[in-house]
């Protein structure tokens, strides 16, 4: 079967960058919409770029040309979008109601894969806000596909690494703790923590998948469903060093965000649900999903100890 042709939108974005390595490298024919908002953004233009020189074809569009858009989308079989949901950054999730008109009005994509790769938002409903905007807005997005009858596969990622596991989740950091160590609760509660190119690995593997048509995959291989307390003294055995342990009550830690502004009172409330809930491991995965390591166990998925070995 021939491999599907993909468009990602947000490809110069943190998982965007990745989705588009893995696209080419899996052998798919592979557009990245370049926007004329980029305007004077060096940085990104030298990015889509050095896409094109890696075999990617840009292919021009805007989000204020709703036209240009579906022309875009005319190109490819699947499209995958990346926009940012995260309020430090930008938080564009609503953007993509514009993106799911085009592939309505183009009528030839075979697989839409929006932009999630977070915690599952149909669990979400009781959210703290303000962090519950982005669920909410997410299922927003996914009534609008729904309605519009495009299939599509929904991407549940986990903790990206790169912000929860060289830091040992400690906020305001991205480097492990010399000395002291933050604790949530008792620390056992299980999280899944992921390198965000087996993210992006396991999603290119989905999208030709009728396995994964019209269901959520979710990242969550064995071996990288961890405690806090379990990435601790992964650290320690790699460093050679105890940390000092603080523990950090659930009612501390909601008292702590009060005086927040508004992106850090969001990011700390999916921080909270995921750290003392557990919002990422407290379920079984129903008939409505998947697991992606029991779909591709050919996928060697980095494991946390690897992963921190950096850090030594």
């Amino acid at each position: 079967m021939a491999k599907s042709k993909v468009l990602v939108v947000g490809a110069t974005g943190y998982i965007g960058k990745r989705i588009v390595k893995a696209s080419l490298d899996q052998g798919h024919i592979t557009y990245v919409l370049q926007r004329p908002e980029t305007g004077l953004d060096i940085d990104k233009l030298q990015l889509l770029l050095s896409f094109k020189k890696q075999g990617a074809r840009l292919v021009e569009g805007s989000f204020s040309d709703q036209q240009s858009l579906v022309e875009a989308v005319k190109n490819v079989d699947v499209v995958i979008c990346t926009m940012s949901g995260v309020h430090f950054k930008s938080h564009n999730i609503l953007m993509q109601l514009k993106l799911v008109d085009a592939i309505k009005e183009a009528g030839n994509v075979k697989r839409f894969l929006p932009s999630e790769f977070g915690m599952d938002p149909a669990r979400m409903e009781h959210a703290l806000a303000p962090g519950r905007e982005t669920f909410d807005q997410k299922m927003i997005v996914r009534k609008a596909i729904e309605d519009a009858k495009i299939p599509f596969t929904y991407v549940s990622a986990s903790c990206f690494a790169g912000y929860f596991v060289g830091n040992l989740s400690q906020l305001e950091t991205l480097t492990p703790p010399k000395d002291k160590v933050c604790l949530y609760g008792d620390g056992n509660v299980k999280a899944v923590y992921m390198d965000e190119d087996d993210i992006a690995t396991y999603t290119i593997k989905s999208i030709d998948d009728p396995r994964a048509l019209n269901k959520t995959l979710y990242l969550r291989p064995q071996e990288n469903i961890l405690s806090q307390r379990q990435l601790v003294e992964i650290w320690e055995k790699l460093s050679g060093k105890k940390l000092e342990k603080i523990i950090i009550s659930g009612e501390d830690f909601l008292a702590s965000m009060k005086d927040k502004d508004y992106a850090a009172k969001a990011g700390m409330g999916h921080f909270y649900h995921i750290s003392y809930e557990g919002s990422l491991t407290n379920f079984e995965i129903g008939e409505d999903g998947e697991e992606a390591s029991n779909l591709y166990p050919e996928v060697k998925y980095t494991r946390m100890d690897e992963y921190l070995n950096i850090f030594v």
